[in-house]
């Protein structure tokens, strides 16, 4: 189990940046940061491979969280608005 926070940023919406330690940027690139605009937490959740998300795979935010040190979930796209 791996304990992460989401945040979404003030300049995109439905936007969100998980990261694996609270308030913690240091893997997300400036440019990425500075797209998002000023960052809002939102909630901190505990993940595993059971856990079900809204929009992203838990399988793979685990991955990009090891791997790179953060994940972020874009917003739906028009096809994925169509099919809800």
């Amino acid at each position: 189990m791996k304990q992460c926070w989401i945040y979404k940023g003030s300049k995109k919406e439905q936007t969100y940046l998980y990261v694996d330690r609270e308030n913690d940027f240091e893997h997300v690139p400036d440019a990425l940061l500075n797209a998002l605009g000023e960052l809002v937490l939102v909630m901190n959740l505990p993940l595993h491979p059971q856990r079900t998300l809204a929009r992203a795979d838990v399988g793979q935010v685990l991955v990009e969280l090891e791997e790179k040190g953060f994940f972020l979930q874009m917003p739906p796209s028009q096809s994925e608005l169509i099919d809800i």
